[in-house]
């Protein structure tokens, strides 16, 4: 446990670092909302861009790892919808936002610096691989839930397209054919980038932290945050080591993915239908401080220390 903890622990040191800054007001709330656009249009592209570009895909889909992995994320946004309504009484989007939250994983501000400090560069395709489709995946479910029949493919499709993650994704794909043709200036750029990506994004979630608290009390929020770092990374690990045969490193990484707290696109998300802000963010808060915990422990179980 001490040297899965040893892991994890630069991780959510830089995030404590970045809330701590906040608490004493070293540091504006401008500052955070600045890191996060930096993290997300330029930073996180830049590193999704080079792990795919350079990564060595497999040529065979590896059909047992998604459906590991998304069984247990389906499994969990309907029981958090289902447990959201019957007890805690929430209707339309604030049901949506509920399920979102206990099944989309915060992987570009925890997962991606725990995932490659734990397995290095041997986690760097299974990573890509799922960071790929996660997103896409998660928004467009969430996006048809919440609007039904009224959704617009045409505006989904315009979101998901536009968004800086997915066009790091896209264009890091594209270029595999020419990576040999691109000159090295280019990279050494793209490698400053990239290398900023993690501490800058770990400072901005400790500094939104601080801003999301605990507004909506800590009964839905605890529950969410039960389904997600309990009951999602155990379904994935059952699918994945019990049900499908895969390399121990795929199906670490795909626990340990499952295993990350709620995912801030959750927040981003109650925000654009200004319903459901408070229980998204504040599973944000929760869930993030006990994953210092139960990603340790999921960390020790799989043997990576």
């Amino acid at each position: 446990m001490l040297s899965s903890l040893l892991v994890v622990l630069p991780v959510f040191g830089l995030i404590g670092l970045g809330y701590a800054a906040r608490w004493t007001k070293l540091v504006r709330e401008t500052t955070g909302e600045g890191l996060s656009d930096f993290v997300f249009v330029l930073a996180v592209p830049c590193l999704l861009f080079r792990t795919l570009a350079k990564a060595d895909i497999p040529a065979s889909q590896p059909w047992g790892y998604w459906i590991s992995y998304f069984t247990g994320l389906a499994i969990v946004w309907a029981l958090a919808m289902l447990i959201a309504h019957r007890v805690f009484s929430r209707k339309g989007p604030e049901l949506v936002v509920s399920g979102f939250s206990a099944a989309q994983s915060n992987t570009v501000f925890v997962g991606v610096p725990m995932i490659l400090k734990a397995y290095g560069d041997a986690g760097a395709v299974p990573l890509g691989l799922l960071l790929a489709i996660h997103l896409p995946v998660t928004m467009t479910a969430a996006t048809l839930l919440a609007e039904g029949r009224s959704a617009s493919l045409k505006g989904m499709a315009r979101r998901l397209f536009t968004h800086p993650i997915i066009i790091g994704i896209l264009f890091g794909s594209a270029v595999r054919p020419l990576i040999d043709f691109i000159p090295a200036p280019l990279w050494t750029l793209v490698d400053l980038l990239a290398g900023a990506a993690v501490p800058c994004a770990l400072i901005s979630l400790g500094i939104a932290m601080r801003r999301y608290g605990l507004e909506s009390g800590l009964g839905l929020p605890a529950v969410l945050s039960a389904l997600k770092l309990g009951l999602h990374p155990l379904i994935v690990y059952l699918l994945a080591t019990r049900v499908f045969e895969m390399p121990a490193h795929w199906s670490g990484v795909a626990v340990l993915f499952a295993a990350c707290p709620c995912g801030i696109n959750a927040y981003l998300f109650a925000e654009r239908y200004r319903q459901g802000v408070a229980d998204a963010s504040s599973a944000i808060a929760l869930s993030t401080m006990l994953s210092l915990f139960t990603t340790a422990a999921w960390l020790t179980w799989l043997g990576v220390g």
